[in-house]
């Protein structure tokens, strides 16, 4: 996890813990074998903070249910178990298919046009070495969505589920043939916001996430056998 020295001229305790949640979300925290642990000296230096507010911070972040703090050996970004996920895919399947629904009647055609400037930027032809670049504007394209639903409580609801939702988007594009399907799902869900089709467009948005969940569920098997090895150290200790 990389960090960025903190300016004097900000709140310490809240931009810690800003800069803090923000770095963890940048992480591809569901990547086998991906490294969870946060090293606080490492941190410290990196911030050029004293241990303190980044101790307070961390403690914000656990109640927050982002990250552990196991004592005697460190602080750890919690991952979820695959029911879990396969829970906050479906909540989040819901909460932007009733956002799409809203987008048909409340956006403006400027903001239904900026989806389409998200998604022309991409060739398929080209996609597959453009798969970072590309996730980043999958979040984008989605959290838009959400926006121009003008429904700030919908959008605050995703908003707590966006750590583990980018994150697992982050690790789904690089397995199978993922992005190119994205992209295909992506200009159906626009073309059905373009014409105003409330139930086609809350329906390729759910249909498009719930293709993630299916995927999930069938492959990510060993995030279950990860969990379990965690468990058991702790237990263990």
């Amino acid at each position: 996890m990389k960090l960025t020295p903190i300016r004097t001229n900000f709140t310490l305790k809240d931009h810690v813990y800003d800069m803090l949640k923000d770095a963890i979300t940048a992480m591809d925290i569901y990547a086998e074998g991906a490294d969870l642990r946060l090293d606080e000296r490492e941190m410290s230096e990196q911030l050029g903070i004293s241990r303190t507010p980044l101790r307070e911070a961390i403690a914000r972040l656990e109640r927050d249910g982002l990250v552990r703090v196991e004592p005697r050996k460190g602080v750890y970004v919690q991952r979820k178990s695959l029911d879990e996920i396969l829970e906050i895919i479906v909540a989040w399947a819901a909460l932007e298919g009733m956002a799409a629904r809203l987008a048909t009647e409340l956006a403006s055609d400027a903001e239904i046009a900026s989806l389409r400037k998200i998604a022309a930027k991409y060739d398929q032809s080209e996609l597959a070495t453009q798969i970072s670049e590309y996730s980043d504007d999958n979040i984008r394209f989605h959290q838009r969505i959400l926006e121009i639903s003008k429904c700030a409580l919908l959008k605050e609801m995703a908003d707590g589920l966006f750590l583990h939702m980018q994150a697992v988007r982050l690790r789904a594009m690089k397995e199978g043939n993922r992005v190119q399907r994205s992209v295909v799902d992506h200009v159906e869900i626009i073309e059905a916001l373009e014409s105003r089709d409330s139930d086609a467009a809350e329906a390729r948005v759910r249909e498009h996430t719930l293709r993630l969940h299916e995927h999930v569920r069938r492959t990510w098997t060993e995030l279950e056998m990860e969990r379990n090895k965690e468990a058991d150290a702790v237990i263990a200790s």
